[in-house]
């Protein structure tokens, strides 16, 4: 068996799935992998049933959004950990705003329900397939998901902040 560097472990995946691997990259020594969000599931579905690699935590899933990035302003975060190898992996798939939606992993990991859940409360982003896609941490009648960035952060009639109040 070959060392289990993020190098050999990237190549690993690029085999398995070729053009559908965006790219792979190792901020902070963590592997990164930006994928394709249709086989999202299937990379993951890859890394905890791969005899060598053996992935059995889902950390944490979570949203970001880049409003900047046309056609891929929501992104949904995996970061997946291999308790055998000491391996941390994380997985990106950007998704567009017009269809903001990506297949569950909650059939691979229990703990994926309340993160995926979580992740929709605060983005809106939909988990394909997810068996209680309600709302977790904000009240039902919400009809805004709080983490978007829709709105501006101050209000611009503010005059607290000008530079004559600071002695500028």
């Amino acid at each position: 068996m070959a060392e289990l560097t993020n190098a050999y472990i990237a190549e690993k995946i690029r085999n398995q799935f070729g053009d559908a691997i965006l790219s792979a990259s190792e901020p902070f020594d963590m592997l990164t992998l930006v994928v394709n969000p249709s086989i999202a599931h299937n990379v993951i579905n890859f890394l905890k049933n791969d005899s060598e690699i053996q992935v059995q935590f889902l950390t944490d899933v979570c949203g970001a959004q880049f409003p900047e990035i046309e056609g891929q302003e929501f992104c949904v975060i995996y970061h997946l950990h291999s308790l055998t190898n000491n391996i941390r992996i994380r997985v990106k798939a950007f998704i567009p705003a017009s269809n903001p939606t990506i297949a569950t992993v909650s059939d691979l990991f229990a703990s994926a329900n309340w993160q995926e859940r979580e992740t929709y409360d605060f983005y809106g982003i939909l988990f394909e397939g997810h068996p209680n896609l309600t709302r977790i941490m904000n009240v039902d009648e919400m009809d805004y998901f709080p983490l978007r960035k829709e709105y501006p952060l101050e209000d611009g009639t503010r005059t607290d902040k000008e530079d004559k109040y600071f002695g500028r």
